[in-house]
């Protein structure tokens, strides 16, 4: 489908609050931000010309149907793939340029899919989150033993210590992944489809915890397929379609009918969520 002919109004979280913004046109607040990014793999392009925009402190959620570029901005936020052209900034600066590891200890990741060394237990694998963290004169301390093992305690996994990852169903291995992301103590914290092989209360159990983080100070951006999940956990929606950013704003403002059919081809009703009052889309009956 090709929502261009249909494409919503683009609403902006910066622009309707008023918020300050910077010569460059970056709102002040903004903690990463993609300016005119064409973001591409080999000959394939993603995004011609991507402008996105993370708030400090948001619980940001990038939502749009399969392959419209969600997780290749992401990547692009994590530092895992350069911008052919424009710009990408994390607090001011071109991301590109900052330092690994001092990117490493601002910006963590939990990748879509990841692989763990043959053998490797539970807490080696925890404990990688680390990594960052150390250097030349500074080693192993007691504070990373603290992280990491607050990261097992918040994941649930204080038991599963000393078993190979290997051994570990799906749900159980995402488990160890994201609590190698939370050992890494990071301000901003990048999730792609965090409940990927998880069942629906380890899900649950899961944004519980990074709306806790948030709720702590932690910048979250995450994409996520279930749109009933993303408005109810999100501050702020980035929806994307084609590989463009078609809408922006919070999940009442953003998530409207219209824009569920016109960007996923899904009609359907908007209501309140009865239990946290969140837009939640309940699809129409298609016709057979």
């Amino acid at each position: 489908m090709n929502a261009d002919a249909t494409r919503p109004s683009v609403s902006s979280s910066t622009a309707s609050s008023g918020g300050a913004v910077e010569a460059s046109g970056t709102a002040v607040d903004a903690r990463l931000v993609a300016r005119q990014a064409h973001l591409a793999y080999d000959r394939r392009t993603v995004s011609e010309a991507v402008d996105a925009e993370v708030r400090e402190g948001s619980f940001t959620v990038i939502v749009g149907p399969n392959a419209c570029g969600k997780s290749t901005l992401l990547r692009a936020f994590a530092r895992l793939l350069k911008p052919r052209s424009g710009s990408v900034l994390l607090d001011g600066r071109e991301l590109a340029t900052v330092p690994a590891k001092e990117a490493a200890r601002t910006v963590g990741l939990l990748p879509q899919t990841s692989t763990a060394p043959d053998g490797i237990t539970v807490a080696e694998l925890v404990a990688r989150g680390r990594y960052p963290h150390q250097g030349l004169f500074r080693q192993w301390t007691g504070a990373d033993r603290e992280a990491v093992d607050a990261a097992l305690a918040e994941t649930d996994l204080a038991d599963l210590v000393d078993v190979p990852v290997d051994e570990l169903s799906g749900g159980q291995r995402q488990r160890v992944w994201v609590a190698m992301a939370l050992a890494q103590q990071t301000p901003v914290l990048l999730l792609d489809e965090p409940t990927t092989y998880l069942d629906i209360a380890h899900q649950y159990d899961l944004l519980d915890l990074f709306a806790r983080l948030h709720a702590q100070g932690t910048t979250v951006v995450a994409v996520l397929h279930d749109l009933n999940q993303a408005a109810r956990y999100a501050t702020d929606l980035i929806v994307m379609s084609d590989g463009d950013v078609v809408a922006t704003g919070a999940p009442a403002d953003v998530l409207t009918e219209q824009l569920v059919t016109d960007v996923f081809d899904l009609p359907c009703l908007v209501v309140p969520d009865p239990v946290t009052g969140s837009p939640l889309v309940v699809p129409r009956r298609r016709a057979s």
